[in-house]
């Protein structure tokens, strides 16, 4: 029984850390190539924003000057880092969100969201805002879990 409890744990444990979600090197070259817009090589400003952000999410050092190129991204992205999120059940979750403005923000962020407005923490503890999606505007929640909820405005 306790064998069972303790591989249980270390399966979950393994599908919490991003190498457990790894991309494909084609998966991540066909990203790169999606957000590289102005085709220079290097991902940054707009280009970079959702990529960072999923790097600070994961804990993963971010270039100072705030760039990808295409080694650095690959390497992160086949390492898991740049893996879609998927939502929890009936996402979002009511809790005490411990996540800072900033941490939400990145949540949202590494979802694609772009003009994020200020986050305020509402009664049920997410954090509620606006973005921009494919040109989109969303209404956004991120919950005490990390997960990103949006309705079209």
């Amino acid at each position: 029984m306790r064998t069972a409890l303790a591989a249980a744990a270390v399966a979950l444990t393994s599908l919490a850390s991003p190498a457990a979600l790894a991309l494909t090197e084609m998966e991540c070259a066909g990203l790169f190539r999606k957000a590289d817009s102005d085709g220079d090589g290097t991902l940054a400003q707009a280009e970079a924003t959702r990529y960072l952000a999923a790097m600070r999410i994961w804990t993963v050092p971010v270039p100072a000057d705030g760039k990808l190129d295409y080694a650095g991204f690959v390497g992160h992205c086949r390492n898991g880092v740049f893996r879609e999120a998927v939502n929890d059940p009936g996402a979002p979750l009511k809790g005490a969100n411990s996540f800072s403005e900033a941490q939400a923000r990145d949540r949202a962020a590494a979802r694609g969201f772009l003009d994020i407005s200020e986050l305020k923490k509402d009664d049920a503890g997410i954090w509620r805002g606006t973005g921009r999606l494919e040109g989109r505007d969303f209404n956004i929640g991120v919950d005490y879990k990390g997960n990103v909820v949006s309705d079209p405005r």
